[in-house]
């Protein structure tokens, strides 16, 4: 399980998503949840590093060894949740149980009129924060994803919805490119959602305590918040079975401050801080848990923060305050 999480192939491919997309617009979520079954035992058989890294995360929080019953219903959770990103991003959330919990929260973050970061993980389904602005259209969400990593599914949800897949942050562009993008969001007052728990290969990261050893954050989330003096809100949609969500926001900081002579110390600090929220999160469902590789692995891509250069936050951070100013 040492291969490092960039360098495992996409599971499926263009045929089979398109074969779930169009058996769940036409024949109905319920017909197309039957397939569910047998894309989870194709996945069970043969990825044999997923399958492992499952059963090792589950052992870790369950603290005892996971069953193979317990891995086949974390790779069905998944596949779950996959299934229902056809319904959120084809206008259809009806089908699904949405609950939203800290709304106060985040609608005091947006009060004043400013853009907010949304800090989420590869932890249940961050597309349930689309319903938002499906149901409140002054409400616009921006995401920052990486379109090459998953290239078959990226081309499912950009012909599901062309307009959502034209809000995406194309987390491949180069640095300065991204924080002038998510600094132009936050200016137009959106919702701007970072995955923040994986570090690409060669990025900044640090290791804090997380499920019981350290692992490896990326610094970069924490970073870029703090170079565009912007709030930051926690958000997990966690998958509940059938047809339920639950859509936690959390109020992480009205501003994220990371001194330049206490870099170090303020990284590991805020980095601590998100890894407890996402344990407590992970304990909750941790089913939901949907990075399939060994993510406490130090396989030499990890790099010291405190020797690391800023990254292009603190280059692009002056050309975001002008834009939002206009």
């Amino acid at each position: 399980m040492t291969t490092h999480w960039t360098e495992r192939p996409e599971g499926g491919g263009r045929f089979a998503l398109w074969l779930i997309r169009s058996i769940g617009l036409y024949g109905g979520r319920p017909v197309a949840r039957l397939l569910l079954y047998p894309i989870t035992l194709y996945f069970l058989v043969v990825r044999g590093p997923e399958r492992r890294a499952s059963r090792a995360y589950l052992s870790r929080v369950f603290g005892r060894r996971a069953t193979l019953m317990d891995v086949a219903r974390h790779i069905h959770c998944f596949a779950s949740t996959i299934l229902d990103r056809v319904f959120l991003l084809a206008g259809r959330d009806r089908a699904l149980d949405i609950r939203t919990h800290g709304l106060d929260q985040l609608e005091a973050a947006m009060a004043p009129g400013r853009g907010v970061l949304l800090f989420g993980a590869h932890h249940g389904s961050f597309e349930a924060l689309r319903v938002l602005s499906q149901t409140n259209p002054d409400v616009r969400v921006r995401v920052v994803f990486d379109k090459g990593q998953s290239p078959a599914m990226t081309c499912l949800l950009d012909a599901l919805n062309p307009g959502i897949a034209e809000t995406v942050i194309d987390a491949r562009m180069p640095g300065t490119a991204i924080v002038l993008a998510i600094g132009e969001a936050a200016a137009s007052g959106a919702l701007i959602g970072l995955l923040a728990d994986r570090a690409r290969r060669g990025e900044s990261s640090l290791p804090v305590p997380f499920l019981g050893s350290p692992a490896a954050f990326p610094t970069a989330p924490a970073l870029i918040a703090a170079a565009l003096k912007i709030p930051v809100v926690l958000c997990f949609g966690l998958y509940r079975g059938g047809n339920r969500y639950d859509l936690h926001f959390e109020h992480f900081a009205d501003s994220l401050e990371i001194p330049r002579r206490e870099r170090a110390s303020a990284l590991e600090g805020i980095l601590t801080r998100y890894a407890r929220r996402l344990e407590h999160h992970v304990r909750l469902a941790p089913y939901n848990w949907f990075n399939f590789f060994d993510f406490w692995q130090n396989d030499g891509d990890v790099t010291d923060a405190s020797a690391a250069p800023d990254p292009a936050a603190r280059a692009a951070r002056a050309r975001a305050l002008d834009a939002r100013r206009a």
